[in-house]
């Protein structure tokens, strides 16, 4: 063993975050700060001296940040994250000789000793950080100045001394120019990966541009959707999502309700990507061509709706790859190429990659510049079609290719798979991620869920995304079911988390109606047909859903994730939590009936400290969604939900009101 090892004696462990041993990086949104935690500990009883170390990935030097103690060996520490790129952060720690003699110091003159011998050896380690300051000047003459006071209190001035060795100015000194003597850096440099705020909050909407058309049986284009944004945005969404735009394969072309065989006139599936026209750079001809995209990306934009775009790496029979790349594909013994299945099911419109090629390099290329293509047109959010399907590693060396040079960029994993593999994707570098909200239902599933969601390491890189529906996906608990359980689930989804999205007109206006007995599809499905809806319906959840988005927009505190806390209540038909924005600032407390027939009530406890409430204390609730006040007091109060009107109340905790007024003037 070397000398300067066996010198060293602190541990450094336990170190959160740390995502599978630093393999993968954490994730944080500009703006937002990152907390370091660590056990950090030495034989003996001597002080530390603990440093968290960050710096973007373009920095040479380092920041240090000296670290808090928590007691029991723990340590934490917190820095802002202001930059859109990747950080670097690792651990510094030693034995603080100085602190340690000046805690003894303090401890000695409460007992009354003697410190004349205490004061000399305090005076010789200023002495030696004097020698370290030699590049300041200032600093190092100030430090000779505690040197000359330390000293004459060990020759006889024991008060003046004592003052000057305990004085604030030299301590903060000391820590400037400490002995790192046996200092030991954390073996690991970790990281986090910063994106942009869409990543941490948004509202999507999808919509199928072939169905925006308003003459009955003929197929809308991008310029009909443009038509249609004032109502996406009087909604309040942010995201408008599009199914793939490409052109659809001929071949094999699927008909309505997914039927083996459609005919001409039907126009298939778009997930069926490619023919004769182009692939997943081209744009359907029926949709319009790339100036009418263009213009509608200008037009959203200008309403505050940023478009995403659907990637589906797979292909159709006729998708130029098909004669251009067919080592891209999986033969058959007769030559033919094997179409997608998932047995009993056949999707012959389908043919899907071969990750396993000879030819993996060209592979990997042309899919990256399928994301290359739609960036350089302005296109910077894509919801990723069926990730888990493909290769792991090509979607790590993919992902870290975009972010290089396009770090605005936000990936949503639709995985809808097993839990480890899903979260796999997060640390991949999966910006979103669908979820099981959407088969969550009752109260015990959905608490369970979000709080391995929240309070898990999970939470470091997953950031959910709460879809209530799909175009794949009808779940029983919305099928036949009236217009308060669509509610719910809205406002389960839009509180819950800070990403959400719906896929509509299908949402608002309740489609219910699934494909047959047991099936969670949906009857005459939009995937395989043009729809029509009725967007003036007076049923329409479009106003709640407005309303909801809304309040997201306004309150900060449902713009995070980390912040939900679960309330009790005498009723597992009613979910209760709360979510709050730093120093309470913004206090959101959510009462959801998961009952969409009979009127709910219940009492609940609320957890005052979390609200910065106290037990005694009156204080008014606001309910967003329909402006209703009450006023509560202490942890102990009533509410009931009758679904028929609204299943759910979004109670803002709007001021504190002083004990003994018996009628309180609201603002």
């Amino acid at each position: 063993m070397r000398v300067t090892e066996a010198r060293r004696r602190v541990a450094i462990e336990g170190v959160s975050p740390e995502i599978d041993c630093g393999r993968f990086p954490a994730k944080r949104t500009v703006g937002e700060t990152f907390t370091v935690e660590a056990d950090i500990f030495a034989d003996g009883h001597d002080q530390l001296a603990c440093y968290l170390r960050y710096r973007t990935v373009a920095q040479t030097e380092w920041t240090d940040l000296r670290m808090e103690s928590l007691g029991n060996d723990r340590w934490r520490a917190t820095f802002p994250v202001a930059d859109l790129c990747d950080y670097r952060y690792t651990l510094r720690a030693w034995i603080d000789r100085f602190l340690t003699w000046r805690e003894d110091l303090r401890k000695r003159v409460e007992a009354g000793q003697d410190v004349s011998a205490d004061l000399r050896i305090g005076a010789e380690h200023v002495v030696k950080a004097a020698r370290r300051a030699a590049g300041s000047p200032a600093d190092a003459g100030r430090l000779k100045v505690f040197v000359g006071r330390i000293n004459d209190g060990a020759r006889g001035h024991l008060p003046a001394g004592v003052d000057a060795a305990l004085d604030q100015d030299l301590l903060a000194l000391m820590e400037a120019y400490p002995d790192q003597t046996g200092a030991v850096t954390y073996e690991k440099e970790l990281a986090v990966a910063v994106d942009r705020e869409r990543a941490r909050f948004s509202s999507w909407y999808e919509v199928f541009p072939r169905s925006t058309s308003k003459r009955p049986g003929r197929a809308g284009t991008f310029r009909a959707l443009e038509k249609r944004l004032p109502y996406v945005a009087k909604m309040g969404f942010d995201v408008l999502y599009l199914p793939p735009i490409h052109p659809i394969g001929r071949s094999f072309r699927k008909g309505k309700n997914n039927a083996p065989e459609g005919t001409p006139e039907e126009p298939g599936s778009p997930w069926a990507i490619g023919s004769e026209e182009g692939g997943h750079t081209a744009i359907d001809p029926s949709l319009g061509t790339f100036d009418d995209f263009d213009h509608l990306v200008a037009a959203a934009a200008a309403r505050g709706l940023e478009v995403a775009l659907d990637v589906a790496f797979q292909c159709s029979p006729d998708h130029p790859w098909v004669k251009e790349h067919p080592q891209w594909f999986r033969h058959r013994p007769d030559g033919t190429i094997q179409y997608a299945e998932n047995p009993p099911k056949k999707y012959q419109d389908i043919y899907p990659l071969n990750f396993e090629t000879e030819d993996w390099q060209g592979l990997w290329e042309g899919l990256r510049g399928v994301f290359l293509f739609w960036i350089e047109r302005g296109i910077k959010l894509f919801r990723v079609d069926n990730p888990h399907t493909k290769s792991f590693a090509f979607w790590e060396w993919c992902i870290a290719s975009l972010r290089a040079d396009h770090p605005e960029i936000v990936l949503l994993s639709e995985a809808f798979t097993r839990p480890r593999i899903m979260y796999r994707l997060a640390k991949l570098g999966f910006n979103q991620s669908y979820t099981y909200f959407t088969w969550r239902t009752t109260k015990a599933e959905l608490v369970e869920y979000l709080t391995e969601l929240t309070t898990t390491e999970v939470a470091e890189y997953f950031r959910p995304n709460f879809w209530p529906n799909t175009p794949d996906i009808l779940p029983f608990h919305l099928q036949g079911t009236p217009r308060a359980a669509f509610a719910a689930r809205l406002i389960l989804a839009a509180t819950l988390s800070p990403n959400y999205g719906i896929y509509g007109p299908a949402f608002e206006l309740m489609d219910h109606t699934p494909l047959g007995p047991g099936r969670e599809e949906y009857l005459n499905s939009e995937k395989y047909e043009i729809r029509e809806w009725d967007l003036d319906r007076p049923d329409s959840l479009a106003p709640v859903i407005a309303r909801v988005n809304r309040i997201r927009r306004e309150h900060p505190a449902l713009q995070s994730m980390g912040n939900l806390w679960f309330h009790h209540i005498d009723n597992d038909m009613l979910l209760v939590f709360s979510k709050t924005a730093p120093d309470l600032a913004d206090a959101i407390l959510v009462v959801v009936n998961l009952d969409p027939t009979w009127t709910q009530s219940g009492w609940v406890d609320l957890s005052l400290p979390r609200l910065g409430l106290a037990p005694t204390e009156l204080y008014q609730v606001q309910d967003l969604l329909t402006d209703a006040r009450y006023v509560w007091q202490g942890a102990h109060n009533y509410v009931e939900l009758d679904p028929a009107v609204l299943p759910a109340h979004v109670f803002r905790i709007r001021r504190r009101i002083p004990a003994g007024r018996t009628y309180p003037r609201f603002e």
